[in-house]
């Protein structure tokens, strides 16, 4: 598995960092994202740093598994349990493992599987209501690690995982994410540089205020009125499948 990622802050919070934060793990074979939840800025709390924290003792987590038995919720709930600054963020973490891709989703990050350009498996966004997301919290408060969605998926050599937040997935349908990952294969690109285009064009997206987004298709669903693309933290951590195995 090769990974590259990009990291693009909302422009109003590039000073800060922005809210979004990842991982790559090269040797455990293992990537993850996690995104702050915004609205704790009202309280003067940046959540960004609940989520940087959770993805650095994530991590530490993946380092500490077993040889040959890694479990994404244990991972996921050792991470969190010593997670202690203020906030909440989604959590997503991906592995590749002899049993093919072991993942944990929790929240509205998440990630796809591309295969000749068509996307074969999407994980599910978990949300209590629109745009209200599940989410960890430091201490009692939140949604618990166990809450969050574990997958096993058979991949192949050539296979292409796009792992990212909401700022991704919200103004790119899978499929113009399916089909940049295949302009990008077929041009010999490296996963690092893909990763750049395709979150240059996420927020080329964003910016758009006229277009049909994945999150105002999704407002409008519920009777809001909201048009164009979300502005927003893009992540995008992207990765080839070369093996079919951690070996």
């Amino acid at each position: 598995m090769i990974s590259g990622s990009c990291y693009l802050p909302h422009p109003d919070k590039e000073e800060t960092g922005g809210e979004d934060a990842h991982f790559i793990c090269r040797e455990e074979q293992a990537i993850g994202v996690a995104d702050g939840v915004g609205g704790w800025a009202d309280v003067g709390v940046n959540a960004g740093l609940f989520a940087q924290e959770l993805i650095s003792n994530s991590v530490r987590a993946i380092q500490e598994e077993p040889k040959g038995s890694f479990d994404p919720k244990r991972v996921l709930e050792k991470a969190h349990s010593c997670t202690k600054a203020k906030g909440s963020s989604t959590a997503c973490i991906v592995a590749l493992t002899d049993k093919g891709l072991h993942a944990i989703n929790l929240g509205d990050s998440g990630f796809i599987v591309v295969r000749d350009g068509s996307t074969i498996f999407r994980s599910p966004v978990q949300q209590h209501d629109f745009n209200f997301t599940y989410q960890l919290e430091s201490g009692n408060g939140g949604d618990l690690p166990s809450s969050g969605e574990v997958f096993v998926i058979p991949v192949a050599p050539g296979d292409v995982i796009v792992a990212g937040t909401d700022g991704l997935f919200d103004n790119l349908y899978d499929n113009e994410i399916s089909a940049a990952v295949m302009h990008a294969v077929r041009a010999g690109l490296e996963p690092q540089v893909t990763a750049q285009r395709i979150a240059a064009l996420a927020r080329e997206r964003a910016l758009d205020k006229t277009r049909l987004s994945p999150f105002a298709a999704a407002a409008q669903e519920v009777g809001f009125r909201y048009y164009g693309g979300k502005l927003d933290d893009i992540t995008v951590v992207l990765s080839y499948i070369t093996s079919s195995t951690s070996e």
